[in-house]
């Protein structure tokens, strides 16, 4: 039987260093939205614990992979304990070059100490380059390996920023998670 918990929708958005955060009402499903965005510069372009092909990668303090961060925040808001931010600050320097892995291996860890488990996953990234598509595939399966949720339970979608935007002129790329995680009564 599953019990019911505080939803909260977190928007971030970090390109030039900004971060803007949204706190929905509470409602009666366990879950979260949450967007991550990174700059696109050069260094290795790592995306759901992939290495996608690329002339370019992109910069942060971790190994800047937007899709686990996304995730991993997804995950701790849903569970109503803060955000990547907090469990993992970018002012901290074991983090410095931290394979994201880490990051939600241990929330996943924390949540199911807990009595949380995650039910389904979604993911949008978005990126004009490179083309996303091949890469689908493997980002879906290394997220089921990951999170130990069947493939048929998880999502990942590509877009483009149409030539729009900082997505759009490709200097940067953009993650969306959305996860529903379920809790047993009693626990």
């Amino acid at each position: 039987m599953l019990g019911f918990a505080a939803e909260s929708v977190a928007t971030t958005l970090a390109p030039m260093g900004q971060q803007i955060a949204v706190i929905a009402k509470p409602s009666r499903i366990p879950g979260v939205v949450r967007y991550e965005a990174n700059r696109n510069l050069t260094g290795i372009f790592v995306l759901g614990g992939v290495t996608v092909p690329h002339a370019k990668g992109l910069v942060g303090h971790s190994d800047a992979d937007a899709v686990l961060h996304a995730v991993t925040d997804a995950l701790l808001g849903a569970a109503g304990l803060g955000d990547i931010g907090d469990a993992y600050p970018d002012t901290d320097p074991r983090w410095q070059g931290a394979d994201s892995r880490h990051f939600l291996t241990e929330t996943l860890e924390h949540l199911n100490q807990l009595g949380w488990k995650p039910v389904n996953l979604d993911v949008t990234i978005f990126a004009q380059e490179p083309k996303l598509g091949p890469a689908k595939g493997a980002i879906k399966s290394s997220l089921a390996r990951l999170t130990g949720l069947p493939a048929d339970c998880i999502n990942v979608k590509a877009k483009t920023g149409e030539k729009v935007g900082h997505i759009g002129r490709g200097e940067a790329i953009g993650a969306h998670a959305v996860v529903l995680i379920a809790k047993a009564v009693g626990s």
